[in-house]
């Protein structure tokens, strides 16, 4: 523990908590303002401010007080380290919790906290209480194990871009830039042992690789598009999957990306280029009118919804303490409309998946069936789905259906 890099931490997170700011944006600039800063330094800045964001409920119980200040916040991070059994310096910052009595506290929690029950679960894997009684509402046995899941650092998975090199030499590549890695076998997955800034390296400036996470690496082969068709993505964002639909297509046949938001297209494109992939053609949605052009159009169809991310809080601790439980409700009521409106797209005979980074069953299966018990749903087929959950092989929570527009 180094004063300046508490303090860095300190501000992050009042940042985050007093002026409502993401903290991966938070975390980027910190590091961009320190860059003599090396790279156990960056790390320590980085995992700190998500660990504790991860168990700010449980650390804020210990405290027994809401953060207002910066002070405030150093002493979260302090009680974060001491119940780690480090011993804290003796700095001005800490000096409350340099007591007996703090070490007495401390100590209790740390007995309370290995024995099961005797913390209550919101507080123990520090959520908010309408958020854990969502959570078992929807996933009921599962729930336990899914949240303690959701509480673990995630791993960094790169997707090796296809268009320019393949999986084993990227590998060979990494590890000879003293990256340690692994392949995830029979995928195009390769993931990282070490936490590492791959954003400097040659080969990602190449555009040998992005970063996806496994789970999301699977909704394209689900798609499974074939060189020479249309495929829409209608929810494109910044082009994780659209890179990977334009990689299985070989640079053949046409994807249309859209999007509501016209910078993250200017993104796409720029991620784009740097992973040679040439056809892709990006549309942002204006009106309803650009999404009835594309009627009766696609061979293929990817409908990556905005969702509540409840899968992804690993790699976004942030998000719980962020949403409230109106805007799952929006987020529903949005898929739905995005499904009955976007479908069309789709041409006879042609698929389209329906994916999110949730995990709630009502922002996925629940859909899924509302869709297909409707005048446009009916004009489809379920061919088959997949829920995954974080805890099922360690990689993000992700639901994924597969369905096919009848004949007409």
């Amino acid at each position: 523990m180094h004063p300046l890099l508490v303090r860095i931490v300190a501000q992050n997170l009042r940042q985050i908590f007093l002026e409502n700011r993401h903290a991966d944006k938070v975390i980027e600039s910190a590091l961009r303002s320190n860059p003599k800063a090396g790279s156990r330094d960056r790390a320590f800045i980085a995992e700190t401010t998500y660990e504790v964001l991860r168990y700010f409920r449980l650390y804020q119980e210990i405290l027994e007080k809401q953060p207002h200040t910066e002070w405030d916040f150093w002493q979260l991070i302090g009680i974060h380290f001491a119940l780690k059994g480090v011993t804290l310096p003796k700095w001005r910052e800490l000096e409350a919790l340099n007591t007996p009595a703090f070490e007495e506290k401390i100590q209790s929690w740390q007995s309370r906290l290995s024995k099961e029950g005797e913390v209550a679960r919101a507080i123990k894997e520090s959520i908010p209480e309408w958020l854990d009684q969502m959570g078992e509402k929807e996933l009921a046995d599962a729930w336990p194990e899914t949240l303690h899941a959701l509480n673990q650092p995630a791993a960094v998975v790169l997707r090796a871009n296809r268009l320019r090199t393949n999986p084993q030499d990227l590998l060979k590549s990494l590890q000879s830039e003293d990256i340690p890695c692994t392949h995830l076998t029979n995928s195009d997955a390769i993931i990282l042992k070490v936490r590492k800034n791959v954003f400097q390296s040659p080969v990602f400036k190449k555009g040998w690789f992005e970063v996806q996470d496994f789970s999301s690496q699977k909704v394209a082969p689900l798609l499974a598009p074939e060189p020479g068709m249309r495929v829409v993505d209608a929810c494109a964002g910044g082009g994780g999957k659209t890179l990977h639909i334009a990689a299985m297509m070989e640079n053949k046949g046409s994807i249309i990306a859209l999007d509501t938001q016209g910078w993250k297209l200017e993104e796409l494109r720029k991620r784009a280029r740097r992973a040679g992939a040439s056809n892709i053609e990006t549309r942002p949605i204006e009106s309803k009118k650009t999404i009835k052009r594309l009627y009766n159009s696609a061979d293929r169809l990817l409908l990556d919804v905005p969702c509540s991310g409840l899968g992804v809080l690993r790699r976004n601790p942030d998000a719980k303490w962020k949403l409230q439980p109106e805007q799952i409700d929006q987020l529903r009521q949005t898929q739905q409309d995005i499904l009955q409106s976007y479908a069309p797209i789709t041409k006879p005979g042609g698929r389209m998946v329906y994916a999110t980074c949730s995990i709630l069953p009502s922002e996925n299966q629940d859909q899924i069936q509302t869709f297909l018990a409707s005048s446009t749903g009916k004009n489809f087929k379920l061919i088959s789905d997949q829920k995954i959950l974080p805890q099922d092989d360690g990689f993000d929570g992700f639901y994924m259906a597969l369905l096919e527009r009848k004949n007409d």
